[in-house]
């Protein structure tokens, strides 16, 4: 099969996916948007047992500073009138990027509000949890925005504001579950939790149990229904959101966090931030804005004796979650059909209507922006790769020392890892020149990363390459430097084609790591786009669509330099205009 067929039949199936019948209009819920009211929860039963002697509260300020006395330019931002404000785009209701590609969700609805009193604007930025309060710390961020329990640990890292939620946790279990009850859990259980989050810390510290661990919350409910895991204890309002009508999933029970109220991050020496905010909170408080976002968002009956804001703010008048969420029950017609597992499945994985929604979204934000982080990253790692393979089979060891450190610390060090600290480390001191922009940072790190391994490439092929070519070049008067040029790095460089496109492909793959240093909508590329929206819908079929897309980059590129090598070892074919091959003058004697 050539490579024009390969290329061809990717994009006939995304084709397929793209114009096949959509499926009705109604069939898939937006997880990113506001539920309404009439989606109340009434309190959790277990709620009063669970919460019995809690220490006192010693964060929530007295009172709060007049919001006219609030001086916006004496606020620490990194840009003057702005709020930059690291969020997530994967948890809704709380925080989330809807379909129109704008971040929301309570968290960041109420935020957009409190900055609309202060007088300044809002600019999100996207970034993994387990970077954020880090990035926070360092003023990456002026603000962290998440749905951030503040435990006593992370007080240690990062400043907050008063509590704006309270959150629960909610056990949910596979439909048939012998597990009912926290009670239940116990160990041999694979018990699912989102790395880094307060429910992690409280299967580990309070259950004393070793929970399975995983990076978002699709990918944990993903495990729990096709039974790969017992158990996920996950944040109710996420757990909410999350569990459909129909799927092989239940919440069974909920419990009472213990380790203080929801709040923003702020970096802990920005004091005047964290007054201006919580200023701001409790100015929408007052004013209803709160309780309208909450009851739009959020809509659960709030635990006894805790309100949002200052001690000194007004208690937010809300609707009776308990009378509604009863109502409710007495409405419902009862539990939904179970599906079958063809009909998860297919809804997972083939969801035609979300496929002909996710590629537009892939052409026009993922697909460039995977492009421009992949072919930057691989002109750095080239360029630099083959002075490190110079550097590495040079005869003085001022070069070949540093190349070998450089080769043995980059290829060792997890890509994350690197990514973090190039961000984290280098950012701040070259925000100045970059805007504070991570997308050159990244490019960076991607390139510096791959020129490691494009290094040891070049040098196992110019190695590979006889030493008699050297030889018989500098036999014609080339000097060192022009033999290893024109003679035998063209030779090596041609020898590992095959492995430089695979490294190619990584370098295509490890693009999606950027992401953990924060990028703006439009800054997204293509898994980060696909699991956006499948973080909207529940739905996989917008990750399968981006490795489609994936698939369209890499397959023709394999076959593309397997041909390229494969003509250069047998060269071209000779034809007509090609001038006579002069015979030896031995064989023309004997003629």
């Amino acid at each position: 099969m050539n490579v024009g067929r390969i290329a061809a039949l990717i994009t006939t199936m995304l084709m397929v996916a793209t114009l096949c019948c959509a499926a009705p209009a109604g069939a898939q819920v937006d997880q990113c948007a506001p539920p309404g009211v009439e989606s109340a929860s009434a309190l959790p039963t277990n709620l009063a047992a669970a919460a019995q002697g809690p220490e006192a509260d010693r964060y929530t300020t007295a009172n709060v500073r007049p919001l006219d006395s609030i001086d916006v330019d004496a606020l620490g931002l990194g840009t003057p009138g702005v709020l930059t404000v690291g969020t997530l785009s994967d948890a809704p209701p709380s925080i989330c990027i809807d379909s129109s590609g704008q971040f929301t969700g309570f968290d960041n609805e109420l935020l957009r509000a409190i900055a609309e009193k202060l007088g300044l604007r809002v600019n999100f930025v996207g970034t993994e949890f387990s970077g954020l309060l880090a990035q926070t710390a360092a003023r990456r961020f002026d603000v962290g925005s998440s749905s951030i329990t503040t435990t006593d640990a992370r007080r240690r890292t990062v400043g907050f504001t008063n509590g704006y939620d309270f959150g629960y946790f909610s056990l949910v279990v596979p439909s048939g579950s012998p597990i009912d009850g926290f009670g239940k859990l116990g160990p041999g259980q694979r018990i699912g939790v989102v790395q880094g989050t307060v429910q992690e810390a409280y299967v580990v510290d309070t259950l004393r149990l070793q929970p399975v661990i995983f990076p978002d919350y699709n990918t944990v409910y993903a495990s729990l229904k096709t039974g790969q895991i017992d158990a996920w204890v996950a944040p109710s309002a996420q757990a909410e959101g999350t569990v459909q009508a129909g799927d092989p999933a239940q919440i069974i029970e909920n419990t009472f966090s213990l380790d203080n109220f929801i709040a923003y991050a702020v970096a802990k020496e920005n004091q005047p931030l964290i007054d201006a905010l919580n200023s701001g909170l409790d100015a929408v408080i007052a004013d209803g804005t709160w309780a309208r976002l909450y009851s739009d968002w959020v809509p659960r009956a709030l635990p006894p004796g805790w309100k949002p804001g200052s001690k000194a703010a007004p208690a937010p008048e809300l609707p009776d979650f308990q009378a509604i969420a009863a109502q409710q029950q007495e409405s419902d017609a009862g539990p939904a059909a179970p599906k079958s597992t063809l009909r998860q499945l297919s809804d997972s994985f083939l969801n035609w209507d979300l496929y002909r929604q996710a590629v537009p979204d892939l052409l026009k934000t993922g697909l460039p922006n995977t492009l421009i982080l992949t072919v930057s990253a691989a002109v750095i790692g080239l360029v630099l790769g083959m002075a490190l393979a110079v550097a590495g089979i040079s005869r003085s060891r001022l070069l070949r020392w540093p190349a070998r450190v450089y080769t043995d610390i980059f290829r060792g060090l997890p890509e994350v890892v690197i990514i973090l600290l190039i961000g984290l480390g280098v950012g701040p001191i070259v925000g100045g020149l970059t805007g504070n922009n991570p997308f050159p940072l990244g490019i960076a790190a991607l390139g510096l990363m791959a020129a490691a391994y494009i290094g040891e490439i070049f040098r196992s092929g110019i190695q590979s390459v006889e030493s008699g070519q050297l030889e018989a070049s500098r036999a014609l008067g080339f000097s060192y430097s022009s033999s290893m040029r024109l003679v035998v790095i063209p030779q090596g460089v041609r020898r590992v084609l095959p492995a430089l496109m695979n490294q190619f492909i990584s370098l295509l793959k490890a693009s999606s790591l950027v992401y953990f240093l924060g990028l703006v909508a439009d800054q997204r590329e293509l898994f980060q786009v696909g699991r956006d929206l499948n973080a909207q819908t529940g739905s996989l079929s917008p990750l399968v669509a981006a490795g489609l897309f994936y698939l369209l980059l890499t397959i023709p590129l394999t076959h593309l330099v397997n041909y390229v090598d494969a003509r250069l070892r047998r060269g071209r074919r000779p034809t007509e205009e090609d001038p006579p091959t002069l015979q030896p003058a031995a064989t023309q004697e004997m003629i």
